[in-house]
């Protein structure tokens, strides 16, 4: 029981805590860079914090079979958050480039419009791909 509220309060204060540095680093010089780094800290901090957290469990040798089942969906979570997330990311970073290129073309000639839309269209399915390999870790 001291454990989840351990988890619930870590996972409140890394979505409360950069959000106010992020604010906060607008009035300064260079405190975005702050807030990135900071942002980056918080999150790998709750993910070791979560880590020892799931595993740390003390376990004998009647258990043994159960707690393998129990560790494997933990790390399974895991790798389906990342999947997910990273893939979301870097479809983000790619539908923002090809949008633009595509937005700057098309201004200049609309007959473009459809291929302009096939490359945006790809940048986006990389998202979908890391949700499908999410779900297919899960399943």
């Amino acid at each position: 029981m001291a454990t989840k509220i351990i988890i619930i309060i870590a996972l409140l204060l890394s979505i409360i805590i950069p959000f106010g540095t992020f604010l906060y680093s607008k009035k300064t010089k260079g405190g975005l860079k702050a807030a990135i780094g900071f942002n980056v800290f918080m999150f790998f901090g709750i993910l070791v914090i979560a880590n020892v957290l799931m595993f740390s469990g003390k376990v004998s040798a009647a258990e043994a079979e159960e707690a393998v089942a129990t560790a494997t969906d933990n790390w399974k979570y895991i790798a389906a958050a990342l999947s997910t997330g990273l893939s979301c990311i870097g479809g983000g970073i790619a539908v923002a480039s090809a949008a633009s290129a595509a937005l700057g073309a098309i201004s200049e000639d609309s007959s473009i419009m459809g291929k302009s839309l096939i490359f945006v269209a790809l940048a986006e399915g990389i998202a979908l791909y890391g949700l499908i390999v999410s779900f297919m870790i899960l399943g």
